[in-house]
């Protein structure tokens, strides 16, 4: 029996003649020859081509005039393209429309799949023209952030002249004359045009992070700086894989399959299906469907560089101070020398300002290999402007801010310091923005106890066993909220004895059974207020909304006290901090990023950052663009999650902070001194006491002011706080 004669697809290219091919492949089942034949810009020659093998080929696919154009081989008319489709009608001759339509379609929604949210909000720039529609269409559909360098899609002319048939009929007349015009002549007309899509692309690709072309596309546009950005071509051979690895692309999707040792065209592909159906003359979308599914293609994503994924964030900050504006030009000069009215002014005015970009934030790397960009942007108002004005004022200015944050083509935002705070804490904000949104305030909470957890190490006056636990007592004050019930969640498990406190009787009841009935660790207790209990407490967690209402004595509190308040605003002023220079107060823990990372400062050291923004930075690096945080109810299991994702991506308590700045190991080592000494003095005054009568030593004992009858001066705590240790903080 006589093995069946090979199907014939031939590929005539306007390419170059150096990727040409003449091999046999297995495809549907069957034996296939493909030959592929490169003309080098030559219209003609690809016509005879065309002809002559029509009476050897199965099929013929006709490719490259865009790519030979753009690689400078052919000056001609794109339309010339039909000219050699047309050059024989014996045999079916295609260039792989019908079959790149579909691709370029499933590759982009492949990548969106199988990588959430990838295509949000992404910088895009088209190179090329129509051969793009089906992908940028598509993309429009995850980003609004779109550019072409053809100057006329850039104005979209080719959507208004469709869309009003008086323009058109006005474009076609005043082309007329264009098109009488020799080839060559025509081409000279069109040189500026042609540099000014040079220009264009150039600038757009800068800063975009998907380009979209193919890789001729690419050469023409002389287009260098690709690091880091993802490829959306078609047809990629190994040699081009290994150019673009070089020069630093992130991914490249290649809508092409490639299921042959050799690179085809999405048209050879699309020949070879219309071979396989020869007596039907034309595919169906059934037909197309079948053969895609029998000869399982798939697009590919390739990494050159290994896998990663850049992610892209935003971040609004805002002065907590007039302090600031000494920070800001050209507000710096005024600052300094401007009286207290004057200044005042200038914060009434700087409330009304529009927000700007503050800083660009680079080099954020995870373990995981996922990197992270963003922006810092700022709105005007200090803390006491925002509220003074109405929640609406502040709403207006963060929906503004997020409309920059979309331009930038950031995938998620974050709200800092008050702008978390005001109205209903985000909840508005985020239905309106055009991209989701966080408050950061599940990381802020776990930031604060990751802070107290690491004091009450470094301290060293409460033992901490081996897997975390303290052997102590700790009390939460504000239980019954939203992040005082997730710090009590936590410290069952992690203390010896737990009070929750809080006005809310018949709320605290449900909080302490819903706690016992999860097996705690703690014994756990409830009381309305705090300050019977204050001097028996090792760890004391404020979460009240208290707004500036006395919360709690802190001249009660026992010597060596970690105290977390983790409020906003803080339960806890700076004059009742200075109060207790023997006291640790805690306001936050920065967190430490991963990576080499550039901003400009926020009041932090290099690299560290307030943990409300680590959660914006940890959603980016996970690709979780979701509104994760907002309102008043902080969910428990939220701030285990973002805990535990933080870890995953290097993330590491970097400071602890409290209303001065950040505690230094000295001002650690100080404080440690100080308590020591307060509880020997209130031992020997408890011994001195018990010589005298066991009813005075009982109530020296019970009684928080013995321990304060002996405090030094505030003084002793405010002259460690150094010049280099102050600063306005910008976000919380």
């Amino acid at each position: 029996m006589t093995p069946a004669e090979p199907v014939v697809v031939v590929n005539v290219s306007l390419k170059s003649a150096e990727g040409d091919y003449d091999e046999h492949v297995r495809f549907l089942h069957r034996d296939f020859r493909l030959v592929r034949l490169g003309t080098g810009g030559d219209v003609p020659a690809a016509e005879a081509l065309v002809r002559q093998w029509a009476e050897r080929a199965d099929a013929v696919a006709v490719t490259g005039i865009r790519e030979a154009q753009a690689a400078g081989l052919y000056d001609g008319d794109l339309a010339a393209i039909e000219r050699v489709r047309a050059a024989t009608s014996d045999v079916p001759v295609t260039d792989g429309h019908e079959l790149l339509e579909v691709l370029q379609e499933w590759a982009i929604r492949h990548v969106q799949t199988e990588m959430p949210g990838f295509f949000n909000n992404a910088r895009t720039v088209v190179l090329g023209g129509s051969n793009h529609a089906r992908t940028t269409r598509v993309l429009r559909e995850f980003t609004g952030n779109v550019a072409f360098a053809d100057p006329l899609l850039r104005l979209d002319l080719p959507a208004r002249v469709e869309a009003n048939p008086a323009l058109g009929m006005t474009t076609r007349l005043a082309m007329w004359p264009l098109r009488l015009l020799p080839g060559a002549l025509k081409t000279e007309l069109k040189v500026p045009g042609h540099y000014l899509s040079r220009a264009l692309a150039r600038q757009s690709a800068r800063d975009c992070d998907v380009v979209v072309a193919t890789y001729e596309e690419l050469t023409g546009f002389g287009l260098e700086d690709l690091a880091g950005k993802t490829l959306i071509s078609s047809a990629i051979s190994d040699e081009q894989l290994a150019e673009l690895a070089g020069r630093g692309v992130d991914m490249v999707v290649d809508v092409t399959p490639q299921p042959f040792g050799v690179t085809v065209s999405a048209a050879v592909l699309e020949a070879m299906m219309l071979a396989a159906v020869a007596e039907a003359g034309s595919l169906t979308n059934d037909d197309l469907l079948d053969m895609i599914v029998s000869a399982e293609l798939t697009p590919r994503v390739l990494h050159p560089n290994g896998p990663r994924r850049k992610s892209r964030f935003a971040f609004v900050i805002h002065p907590l101070s007039q302090q600031y504006f000494k920070n800001v030009e050209p507000l710096k000069t005024l600052s300094s020398l401007a009286p207290g009215p004057v200044m005042d002014v200038v914060e009434k005015t700087m409330a009304y300002a529009p927000p700007f970009t503050y800083s660009h934030v680079t080099g954020i790397t995870s373990p995981t290999g996922a990197q992270a960009e963003g922006w810092l942007i700022t709105v005007g108002g200090t803390p006491r402007e925002l509220m003074a004005h109405k929640p609406e004022f502040t709403y207006a200015r963060l929906l503004q801010a997020a409309r920059i944050a979309e331009k930038l083509g950031a995938q998620v935002m974050g709200l800092g310091a008050f702008t978390k705070v005001v109205g209903d804490a985000g909840v508005t904000v985020a239905k309106q923005a055009p991209l989701p949104v966080t408050t950061g305030n599940s990381y802020s909470a776990s930031g604060a106890l990751w802070a107290a957890h690491d004091a009450l190490g470094r301290l060293g006056l409460v033992e901490v066993d081996e897997r975390g636990r303290m052997h102590g007592k700790a009390m939460v004050v504000g239980a019954t909220g939203a992040i005082g019930s997730v710090c009590a969640r936590l410290l069952a498990l992690s203390s010896d004895e737990l009070w929750l406190v809080s006005p809310e009787s018949a709320k605290l009841l449900a909080l302490k059974h819903e706690l016992e009935r999860g097996n705690p660790r703690a014994v756990v207790h409830v009381a309305a207020t705090p300050n019977g209990h204050l001097g028996d407490m090792d760890l004391i967690v404020t979460a009240t909304s208290g707004a500036g209402k006395r919360v709690l004595d802190i001249t009660a509190v026992k010597p060596g006290c970690v105290i977390t308040d983790v409020a906003r605003p803080l339960d806890l002023s700076p004059e009742d901090v200075a109060k207790r220079p023997d006291v640790l107060v805690v306001e936050s823990g920065e967190i430490e990023l991963p990576g080499e990372v550039r901003m400009r400062d926020i009041g932090l050291p290099k690299g560290v950052v307030y943990a409300c923004l680590a959660e914006t930075i940890v959603l980016a690096l996970e690709g979780r663009y979701e509104t994760f945080t907002v309102g008043r109810n902080i969910e428990w299991e939220k701030v285990k999650e973002i805990y535990r994702l933080g870890l995953k991506h290097g993330m590491r308590l970097a400071t602890i902070s409290g209303v001065n700045g950040v505690f230094t190991d000295a001002d650690l080592a100080r404080i440690r001194e100080l308590a020591l000494e307060r509880r020997r003095e209130a031992a020997a005054t408890a011994a001195g006491e018990g010589r005298h009568g066991g009813s005075r030593r009982r109530s020296s004992t019970r009684s928080p002011s013995a321990h304060t009858s002996v405090a030094r001066p505030p003084t002793t705590h405010a002259a460690t706080t150094t010049t280099a240790r102050k600063r306005t903080r910008r976000a919380g």
